[in-house]
């Protein structure tokens, strides 16, 4: 099952350094079935975009926490077994999961962030302001030390 999950930059560099995150319970956001019905759809580009925006609005959260993080939002979609998760069962934990034990960075298949210019806003979405018009940019694993130096 594809996961995404949210980090901030710095947090990125630690995992990149580990070249794991971990150990769990990690927070993550998936297709879940509340999901899915909260979206009334079964297009699954559109219910992973869901989770997706999920996990950025979770990332946010974790930069407001962080007063030295940059403010830029990230997170990492990986594939993980359907049996390594347990699904949250609150309402406002829409399409939150938690993921067991530790996520390989080579599991991950793609690390999503706010491009620089993006900064301004997402630090005024901290204060209450609106950051969904930046989408997040996909990136290639491969890509990460470019991202965090």
């Amino acid at each position: 099952m594809r996961v995404y999950v949210p980090l901030t930059l710095s947090r990125l560099a630690e995992v990149h350094k580990a070249g794991e995150l971990g150990p769990g319970p990690l927070t993550a956001y998936a297709v879940t079935p509340a999901l899915r019905e909260w979206c009334g759809s079964d297009d699954t580009e559109e219910l992973e975009y869901a989770a997706l925006s999920q996990a950025a609005a979770a990332s946010l959260g974790l930069i407001a926490d962080d007063s030295g993080a940059a403010r830029r939002r990230v997170v990492l979609a990986a594939d993980v077994p359907d049996g390594a998760l347990e699904q949250g069962a609150r309402v406002e934990e829409l399409g939150e999961v938690r993921v067991d034990g530790v996520l390989p960075l080579k599991k991950v298949a793609a690390v999503h962030v706010d491009a620089e210019g993006a900064e301004a806003d997402v630090a005024a979405g901290l204060l209450g302001g609106d950051v969904e018009d930046h989408e997040l940019l996909w990136f290639a694993t491969q890509e990460i030390p470019g991202l965090i130096a």
